[in-house]
């Protein structure tokens, strides 16, 4: 699971959810599970037992047949056809009357009708114990990932300490200089790992999701076989508890829409369930919070919801009755601005902020490497005279600040306008001054 590139000798085995061999084991109320296989078979009509065992995602043997055996007892359902011989997963099920008006009432209830979550309690122990599975990264690491950007080497040399932390980072800088660009590499290093989290948590009779196929990247099994979208594995694969999925360390990013509420339990009214809030679907990952200071809630509101989880490495969030939970907190938060910070945070919550790194504008050097990277990627005809022209046409005599972004985007604007006018896209004087014109704005 940790990369073995970086692992030591004396590295813990490795968390993988433990197999479930009866109902017990599962730590939830038969009853509960038993609403649940109802709740599915109301909703999708006749299942084989296999399909209801893959719905719920609990294995048939010893669990989901004794489901069932204590729903035909109450003669909720009911068996509608058998092929012999092929045992009694594959007997087609059916929901009766009685299991009908019961399975209405669990709806009321709540409308939750997916693999069967795992107790909160396990999912604090399991994130806890996956904790120690990070990789830790080397100079050597750092620039085989950051290799494809151009950045100052003491900008460099601040980088790795700050992801090896695992705690918080707070970058800031003029717009267009990379450092989404850099919070999104660190994303794809860390996609090169990967842990265990369940399709969602029970607490207090209540149901949180956690598995989120937008947020999280689905990794290959150990066998070989990759996880499941769904839980279709289930008999091939039983040697660990199939209410899991393994996942890429996972990399979440929210900007402008972020709210106060979005990093609470989000509890919908119509179907009765919580959803989790971004840094719990990011625990074990990273929490990219882009263009901080941009959202709707003041900074100063954003920033001390985060107080607590940076000093204590624990968050606590909010059930609907009042009740409050602690879960870990196991994320590299990063903080992404282009506004000064002194008109974001004060002195006492920049302490809190394990790193402070700032991406400041490129050198003439190191702009001169990003063209002409970008120049070969896009095809365009590099010329250091065409950039000398530039800079000092449109930089130096206007008094305009260098930026990282600008040589891709001129490039854009080159290959635009030589394809308007059927010409090679070259940095000649003529190509350059049409793209300064369309693309820069005097404010």
């Amino acid at each position: 699971m940790t990369n073995t590139l970086m692992k030591s000798p004396s590295a813990p085995v490795p968390f993988s959810p433990p197999p479930i061999n009866s109902i017990e084991d599962t730590g939830l109320n038969p009853l509960w599970l038993q609403d649940l296989a109802l709740k599915i078979l109301y909703n999708q009509g006749f299942m084989s037992g296999f399909k209801i065992a893959e719905a719920i995602a609990l294995p048939f043997a010893g669990v989901t047949d004794g489901i069932l055996e204590a729903l035909k007892r109450e003669k909720l359902i009911e068996v509608k056809s058998s092929q012999g011989g092929l045992g009694e997963g594959a007997y087609t099920y059916g929901i009766t009357g009685a299991g009908i008006t019961r399975a209405r009432e669990a709806l009321e209830r709540s409308q939750y009708a997916g693999p069967a979550p795992v107790p909160f309690e396990v999912y604090n122990e399991a994130i806890r114990r996956q904790r120690t599975g990070r990789m830790t990264v080397t100079a050597r690491t750092m620039r085989q990932v950051l290799s494809q950007l151009v950045i100052s080497e003491s900008t460099f040399q601040r980088l790795g300490p700050a992801l090896n932390s695992g705690t918080s980072i707070f970058m800031y800088g003029p717009p267009g200089n990379g450092k989404t660009s850099v919070a999104r590499a660190f994303g794809n290093l860390i996609l090169t790992q990967s842990m265990y989290i369940p399709y969602a948590l029970y607490l207090d009779g209540q149901v949180i999701k956690v598995y989120d196929q937008v947020s999280h990247k689905l990794a290959p099994e150990a066998d070989g076989q990759a996880s499941q979208t769904g839980t279709g594995n289930l008999r091939a694969n039983p040697r660990r508890d199939p209410r899991w999925v393994k996942i890429r360390r996972p990399f979440i990013v929210v900007g402008g829409e972020l709210t106060l509420e979005g990093l609470d339990l989000v509890y919908d009214e119509t179907h009765k369930f919580y959803e989790a809030p971004f840094q719990v679907k990011a625990n074990g990952g990273i929490f990219l919070i882009d263009d901080f200071g941009r959202q709707q809630v003041r900074p100063r509101d954003l920033l001390n919801r985060w107080i607590v989880p940076l000093e204590n490495r624990v968050d606590f969030l909010t059930l609907h009755n009042g009740r409050k939970v602690e879960v870990p907190f196991d994320v590299l938060i990063v903080f992404s601005t282009n506004l000064p910070p002194k008109d974001l945070v004060d002195e006492a919550f920049l302490r809190r902020l394990r790193h402070k790194i700032e991406i400041g504008d490129p050198t003439y050097e190191e702009y001169r490497e990003i063209f002409k990277r970008v120049a070969a990627d896009k095809k365009v005809e590099y010329s250091d005279q065409g950039l000398a022209y530039l800079l000092q046409e449109w930089y130096i005599k206007r008094n305009r600040k260098l930026r990282a972004s600008h040589p891709r985007d001129l490039c854009d604007q080159i290959l635009d306008i030589a394809r308007y006018l059927s010409v090679p896209p070259t940095m000649s004087r003529e190509m350059l001054d049409r793209a300064a014109t369309s693309y820069f704005v005097d404010i």
